[in-house]
């Protein structure tokens, strides 16, 4: 069992990183416990910065550092630095090209009971609506490592979302298939087509493992680059599919749901099923309370995959 948040793999990388890279810089507000960035503070004093609660600040200092050479993180709870900071998240990282990275932690559904206020299941329409600002949700802390440090080679701007809670393990540590900016196959087959990020990746690979015992084949792709999306890699599995399956931890308007039909009606029309949050306000409780009462679980892919084998047959 995983006790490694996302959160937590970050805030190694950056540590690490940090040592030899005096640019690096980080920045919180006031959220530096929820983010795992405790530690950071205390190993790397000077290349933190505290802004308190005040998010829009907080990426406007980030914009500003960049311009100044720093390699820019801010870290905050998605669901603030998704809406109140997205006219500086617009103007001052992506229109004016600076290198930050945007870290909305305790994305999705990850505060659970405190309820809409503090959910972001609307963040990645948002973001990714913005030109020049790439969208990222890795789904395991491994794959989390690999993405901070592809990052870290870059100076363009991004957004780049984690759960607040430990996920199971998608990848082995020492076997990540990692390509910057392309979906991961996790498997391949011919009925079936599931397409999948963030912390429902694992279920939905449990969920192939079930298909394929009753007799479905099914593809799956480990789609963490919400933006760039990976469209060749979504053509492909459309194409030698049936059926295709989406499914995320975001409202089903503007989401992976919704950029994955655009591309499959417009190059190789299929049905596709958007397994998704509705367009309310969620019930309360945990995270994995809600993916249940919602069938954002390995059942709901299952019977959905199932019920499209029934009508493509």
């Amino acid at each position: 069992m995983n006790n490694i948040p996302n959160r937590q793999a970050i805030c190694n990388v950056l540590i690490e990183k940090a040592k030899q890279d005096k640019d690096i810089v980080v920045l919180c507000s006031d959220s530096r416990g929820s983010a795992s960035l405790t530690e950071f503070a205390k190993v790397h004093p000077k290349q933190f910065v505290e802004v308190g609660i005040a998010e829009q600040n907080l990426v406007g200092i980030s914009a500003g550092l960049a311009k100044t050479g720093k390699k820019a993180f801010g870290a905050s709870p998605a669901c603030f630095l998704s809406t109140r900071s997205m006219e500086q998240a617009k103007v001052d990282v992506a229109y004016s090209n600076t290198n930050v990275k945007l870290i909305g932690i305790s994305g999705g559904i990850s505060y659970g009971a405190l309820g809409m206020t503090h959910h972001s299941s609307q963040d990645i329409a948002s973001m990714a609506s913005i030109p020049n600002m790439r969208v990222y949700i890795p789904s395991d802390r491994h794959q989390t490592k690999h993405l901070i440090e592809a990052l870290l080679e870059d100076e363009k701007p991004a957004y780049v979302r984690v759960g607040r809670n430990p996920v199971e393990d998608v990848y082995n540590e020492n076997d990540v298939p990692f390509l910057f900016d392309k979906a991961t196959l996790l498997s391949e087959g011919s009925d079936i087509a599931i397409v999948a990020c963030g912390e429902l990746v694992r279920p939905a690979l449990l969920a192939v493992e079930e298909l394929e015992k009753q007799g479905v084949s099914a593809t799956l792709l480990d789609m963490y680059c919400i933006k760039p999306i990976d469209k060749e890699a979504i053509i492909k599995a459309a194409r030698n599919a049936k059926a295709v399956i989406t499914i995320e931890e975001h409202s089903y308007i503007g989401g992976l749901g919704s950029m994955v039909s655009q591309i499959v009606s417009s190059e190789c029309p299929k049905k596709v099923v958007n397994l998704a949050l509705p367009d309310e306000s969620v019930v309360t409780g945990k995270s994995q309370e809600v993916f249940d009462y919602y069938g954002l679980n390995t059942k709901g892919i299952i019977e959905t995959a199932m019920e499209l084998m029934d009508d493509v047959r």
